[in-house]
């Protein structure tokens, strides 16, 4: 199996490495073995490459679904749902228990394999053969974040051993055994990346990047697992560390998600999405087709849509865009909302996300834009986040994220320094508005505490603490009889 798993790996790899390298040299794959797996740097960029390849797959639907589906962002759209309503609703459940856990471990093989052979390799840079090292980690790192925000307790695998969990019959491991493993990564790729820099298309862990992880780490631990003020102080400081790389908020809030604007400066880490490389990402579920925009739709919706596409399975709900101002310029640049006319009188027909909208070819509308899992407004709210549960004045951040937003009218809505719980509130409500559909909004609700309080679906469920996990399908469990259901499902 390992054996399988290794050539797999490698040839994966090296096809993306050719992709963006153009004088690559490649032995045939015929003669690609276990032996001669692992031995040279080429091998262990390619096998480094294949864990972000094996990664997107999970990108593409799955991480939103486990980070904003179950939030009050998204509600009924005009396609049949085929069962999403289960997740803003709230009803799901061991038979329906949304996207497993079993491919997020085939990442986590990946970057195993990395950390376990990389340092054997001889590399022509000392600085990359680092760099490749602490990706691996900042990578495990991530997708245990995913595993434990979602499900609390998992199987922890840190070795390339044969097979998944599921097959190896690992039982679950406490979740702060998982964290502990999280920031032992962190800290070992920090050590690591030998500088601040950028990959182009910063699709590619970096030190920025794993900072951002590390400061969102240590603000879940501190908020849900009593980690107290000494993960908050953690959190800050690695946050404030972003701030000494090449990161900046950009002017206008629509550039940042724009197809031929990839790799800008606001972003730390994004999952890429090419042309006839990839499928689409998850917008693809959420816009309109050109079928579905009736004849009467008013000419201002039209312009906002532009050119339909993909499937209307979900959209933003009433409750989310409600929460806009007509003078945020985030508001255009997130959702539309569409308006027929009849007879001089307008009625809301329908609303699509507008994020991420990728590009028109040949007069169809593909949705390749790359999946932000970091960018510097969200550092900025974090920053704020950190500040106030500190007792210190969160306001010059969540400023500059509203100057930004605002523009000419920032003066309406400065923000003042308050109470905590004030301020708090604040900065909770501007992450919605700032990071609508970025897959952010459930774990936020989560980690602040609200989540009963402001999902519509949970407001008759206070108290029932284990909804804030997710079931673990039982197609999961039938594969590893060691795996015990989440308590309450």
């Amino acid at each position: 199996m390992k054996r399988i798993l290794n050539i797999s790996f490698l040839i994966v790899g090296l096809v993306m490495a050719v992709s963006c390298t153009d004088n690559l040299e490649l032995s045939p794959t015929s003669t690609i073995t276990s032996n001669s797996f692992w031995q040279n740097e080429q091998d262990a960029m390619g096998g480094l490459n294949s864990m972000y390849q094996w990664f997107r797959p999970q990108v593409s639907s799955n991480l939103y679904i486990w980070g904003g589906a179950r939030s009050e962002e998204l509600s009924y759209g005009l396609q049949a749902s085929e069962g999403r309503e289960r997740y803003f609703e709230n009803t799901i459940d061991a038979n329906f228990a949304g996207p497993d856990w079993i491919r997020l471990y085939t990442t986590i093989y990946a970057a195993n394999l990395a950390i376990a052979e990389i340092p054997d390799i001889n590399f022509t840079e000392e600085s990359d053969k680092s760099r490749a090292l602490a990706r691996a980690h900042t990578m495990r790192a991530y997708v245990y974040f995913i595993l434990a925000r979602t499900w609390g307790d998992v199987p922890m695998v840190t070795e390339p051993i044969d097979g998944f969990p599921e097959s190896t019959g690992k039982e679950r491991t406490d979740v702060n055994e998982i964290f502990n493993l999280i920031k032992q990564d962190l800290d070992e790729a920090l050590s690591l990346f030998p500088d601040n820099s950028f990959p182009d298309c910063r699709c590619q862990w970096s030190r920025p990047a794993a900072n951002a992880l590390k400061g969102n780490v240590n603000l879940w631990t501190a908020k849900q697992m009593d980690g107290g003020q000494e993960d908050l102080q953690a959190a800050l400081t690695a946050l404030q560390q972003v701030q000494e790389a090449d990161v900046s908020l950009l002017q206008n809030f629509d550039d940042i998600f724009r197809y031929n604007n990839k790799g800008n400066s606001e972003i730390l880490m994004a999952v890429h999405f090419e042309d006839l490389e990839s499928g689409a990402m998850y917008n693809n579920s959420m816009y309109v087709r050109n079928d579905q925009i009736p004849s009467n739709v008013d000419e201002e919706s039209k312009e906002v849509l532009g050119t339909g596409g993909g499937l209307n399975r979900w959209a933003p709900s009433e409750l989310l865009r409600n929460q806009f101002t007509e003078d945020d310029s985030r508001k255009e640049a997130s959702f539309a909302e569409l308006y027929t006319v009849e007879n001089g009188d307008s009625t809301f027909y329908a609303s699509a996300v507008t994020k991420f909208r990728g590009f028109v070819d040949a007069g169809a509308r593909k949705f390749l834009d790359d999946v932000i899992l970091y960018r510097y407004a969200d550092v900025l709210l974090m920053i704020a986040e950190a500040k106030n549960a500190l007792g210190q004045d969160p306001s010059a951040e969540i400023n500059q994220v509203r100057q930004r937003a605002y523009g000419d009218d920032f003066s309406d809505h400065l923000f003042v320094n308050g109470s905590q719980e004030v301020n708090e509130e604040a900065i909770l409500q501007e992450r919605l508005r700032e990071l609508a559909f970025e897959g952010k909004r459930w774990w936020d609700l989560v980690r602040f505490g609200k989540a009963f309080d402001l999902v519509p679906s949970l407001h008759d469920d206070q108290g029932e603490g284990h909804l804030l996990l997710w079931p673990i399908p039982e197609s999961t469990r039938s594969l590893n009889g060691l795996v015990e259901q989440n308590p309450g499902y």
